[in-house]
């Protein structure tokens, strides 16, 4: 496996300093930048130079992280962003997804957390850590009397996004459901535009937010 390029974005050194000491003593990882808010970040990135994965914290003095993510994926479209994210910032997420953002972690989540993060994303996956996942959905648990936003969706098409959730790549929702990979690619393509979503991420938020999911 090639050497995982990453960058640390994050307004507190002590905190970018613990966690590049865990990643550069994990095999094939290796921290190549380093920026204390948004704007250094994005001022650095340059197509030529650019990271393969960015651990970029959302809250940050003179440029956010939502900021940061839509001008650095402007500049490097394919660049894999994962939100750095503490309890209570769950409003920020659809901006963030929207934003670019293919991952999401605690800030005190373990190592090994964001190792799989690192991992899932750099195969084109999107993640959502189970604290955060139990964290936004606690957010966004509608009342009882409201009417869950999916009459629209078919029963297949609710068991191929809760395949989506539990990170299953179309092949192995097609041997689940013992389908073509042909028909699983039909249904995501479904789903993506019933729901309005613009990538996996968001189909993830929107099952959360619809409780078709649960942690």
């Amino acid at each position: 496996m090639d050497t995982i390029r990453i960058a640390l974005v994050d307004d507190h050194a002590l905190f970018r300093n613990g966690l590049k000491l865990l990643l550069d003593n994990i095999k094939n990882f290796k921290v190549v930048t380093e920026a204390q808010n948004g704007k250094e970040f994005v001022d650095q990135l340059s197509p030529d130079n650019a990271p393969d994965v960015v651990l970029m914290d959302i809250n940050m003095p003179i440029m956010n992280g939502i900021e940061a993510a839509k001008a650095a994926t402007a500049r490097v479209p394919q660049l894999k962003i994962i939100a750095l994210s503490m309890f209570g910032e769950e409003d920020y997420y659809y901006e963030m997804i929207n934003a670019g953002a293919k991952g999401f972690l605690l800030k005190n989540s373990d190592i090994n957390d964001v190792t799989t993060a690192i991992e899932q994303v750099m195969m084109g996956n999107s993640y959502f850590s189970q604290e955060v996942l139990y964290n936004v959905i606690r957010k966004f648990q509608p009342h009882k009397e409201e009417e869950l936003d999916t009459a629209t969706l078919s029963k297949r098409e609710l068991q191929v996004l809760q395949g989506i959730c539990r990170g299953l790549s179309n092949q192995e929702i097609a041997d689940t459901l013992f389908l073509s990979k042909r028909t699983v690619d039909k249904h995501r393509s479904n789903l993506l535009s019933k729901t309005n979503s613009k990538n996996t991420a968001n189909l993830i938020m929107y099952a959360i937010k619809n409780k078709i999911i649960s942690v």
